[in-house]
């Protein structure tokens, strides 16, 4: 036993001879150079290469990141609001970083409002991305129960979201935005630049997970995009596209356009188009909701255009107000076309062939004045010329060729066939009459001051075409719908077959009308349009006029116009 005890004392006992000395006195100094490398790399980072550290900490937990730019408001010209941006917050993903648990991912899904197996999908989807949407552009309401998980690899970024308070009401005019908050269409589009402002840069403080400890100072602020005041009355607006649809709906169109025009400043203080689209709500769009076709879409105006083209023939030595015009009978044959009235009027002045809207007494005109006459006439009041008004897309009509311009091509100019315009420049062309002569050029936009528009009739002329086309707003006359209580009214009615690649349809109609009020003192012009009413009543006279009276109506008490028709008893 004590040999025993003996062997296994001398084996525990520590190795005291040279050789074990050595190496121990080896590894003590491999540790203490290594502990001087440390010191010395500590010390060298600290005290001569500060930077590297610094920037290596800078990268882990400062961050910039991008301040949004408020995106300017759109109101009309009284300031009610017409566009405005809402924060709004977009809630994303770093798929590498979300926990690999189904019970916390299903929570997460039902705090979305999502399908669970739907966010499964994606994050399969997004498995190999560090970033991936959840949901965009929700209040601020609703993406709180997400965040109050406190989940990581879920975060939040500010952003904002466009709002139409008018909806379908302005939608075409107005415009809209994408999910990015960038113009698409309408006026949203063309002053995109002005309305989106500048993006500002700020440096911020986050923790490993990428969460917000603090702002640290801001790099470059947000510069907020400008605001823009339109020439619409929002309650002009209102009105008008309740009494255009209300047509539309009776008549069962495909559509229709309205403008209305202050008569002494350009400015469109309504413009209404059927069909439309809610820009709130566009799950459901109709494509041909979105066209502006008061300002884009050209048509074959009619009986509209022959005030206009009377004004030239009254600008020569050939016709003048008692000028008389034998229709009779009632048809004629130009370059083998059969041009015809609704009956035979006989003789006629131009006063009386604005009032029967007589095509034989038109091309009678038209046909003793020189070819280029009328052409002229309808270039200076802005026929095959773009109104400028910076409308994306906007209609700019079309004048034949003067080269070779037949005889039957010269008389179907006068009545309103052969040529193309949009309702906004048939509007623009009205305002000389209303305006002694001159034509003023439209306006979207709110204007400081009032032009002086372009002289392309003498006054004398101009007036002398308002008291022609009052007569045709009288009782028993083709615009009698078009009157309006209390107020003196000149307008002209149009009714015009709609032509496709096939030629003149023979029962689809675009009704017109075009009219100014009052007519002792203009202050509005407005054109109706109604798109292919169905039934027998499709003249612009029974279809067109009377939206014309219901609107002008409303709108000459709504600005507080006097009337200025005595009323008489019997």
């Amino acid at each position: 036993m004590s040999r025993e005890r003996s062997t296994t004392s001398s084996r525990r006992a520590p190795n005291t001879g040279p050789a074990g000395r050595g190496r121990y006195l080896f590894l003590l100094a491999l540790i203490i150079l290594a502990l001087g490398a440390l010191v010395g790399r500590i010390t060298y980072l600290n005290v001569i290469d500060r930077d590297f550290l610094q920037n290596q900490g800078d990268s882990r937990t400062l961050r910039v990141e991008p301040i949004n730019a408020h995106r300017g408001m759109i109101t009309d010209r009284n300031g009610d609001p017409l566009a405005i941006s809402t924060p709004v917050v977009t809630l994303w993903a770093n798929p590498q970083e979300l926990p690999d648990d189904p019970i916390r991912l299903a929570t997460l899904a039902r705090s979305l409002n999502m399908n669970p197996d739907a966010l499964e999908s994606r994050l399969e989807r997004y498995a190999n991305h560090e970033f991936m949407y959840l949901r965009r552009r929700l209040t601020p309401e609703a993406a709180q129960p997400a965040l109050a998980l406190d989940m990581p690899g879920v975060y939040a970024k500010d952003e904002y979201k466009r709002y139409y308070p008018s909806g379908e009401v302005a939608a075409q005019l107005v415009g809209v935005t994408d999910i990015d908050d960038q113009g698409q269409e309408g006026l949203e589009l063309a002053y995109n630049d002005y309305l989106s402002g500048q993006p500002g840069k700020r440096r911020v403080l986050k923790d490993r997970k990428g969460r917000l400890v603090r702002d640290l100072h801001l790099l470059q602020d947000a510069k907020p995009g400008g605001d823009l005041t339109l020439s619409i009355d929002l309650r002009l607006q209102y009105m008008a596209y309740r009494e255009l649809k209300k047509s539309v709906d009776e008549h069962d169109a495909d559509g229709g356009s309205l403008v209305m025009m202050d008569a002494r400043n350009g400015e469109v203080l309504a413009m209404a188009n059927l069909p439309s689209y809610n820009p709130n709500n566009r799950t459901s769009i109709d494509v041909k909701g979105l066209r502006n076709q008061a300002i884009t879409d050209a048509i074959e105006p009619g009986s509209v255009m022959k005030p206009l083209a009377m004004s030239a023939a009254l600008a020569t030595d050939e016709i003048d107000p008692d000028t008389v015009i034998d229709t009779s009978p009632g048809w004629m044959v130009i370059d083998g076309y059969t041009i015809s009235d609704f009956r035979n009027y006989g003789k006629l002045t131009p006063g009386g062939i604005l009032l029967h809207s007589s095509n034989i007494g038109m091309s009678h005109i038209a046909l003793k004045l020189e070819k280029d006459t009328i052409w002229n006439q309808y270039r200076a009041l802005g026929l095959g010329q773009a109104p400028e008004t910076g409308f994306p897309g906007e209609g700019s009509g079309s004048l034949p060729s003067l080269y070779g311009l037949s005889q039957s091509a010269r008389a179907a100019m006068a009545y309103g066939y052969g040529i193309s315009l949009t309702p906004l420049q048939l509007a623009s062309a009205y305002t000389a009459i209303a305006n002694d002569g001159r034509r003023l050029h439209a306006s979207l936009l709110k204007r400081p001051s009032a032009p002086l528009g372009d002289q392309v009739m003498s006054p004398n002329i101009a007036h002398e075409l308002l008291g022609m086309l009052e007569q045709i707003v009288q009782p028993n006359a083709g615009g009698a719908r078009a009157m309006v209580d209390g107020y003196r009214i000149a307008g002209k009615t149009g009714t015009v077959r709609k032509v496709t690649a096939g030629g003149y349809q023979q029962k689809a109609y675009r009704s017109l009308f075009a009219g100014i009020a009052p007519v002792s003192d203009p202050r509005i012009v407005t054109v109706v349009m109604i798109d292919n009413p169905k039934g027998d009543e499709y003249y612009g006279g029974l279809v067109a006029a009377p939206v014309f009276g219901r609107v002008v109506g409303k709108a000459l008490r709504l600005l507080d116009v006097p009337p200025d028709k005595q009323e008489t008893s019997e």
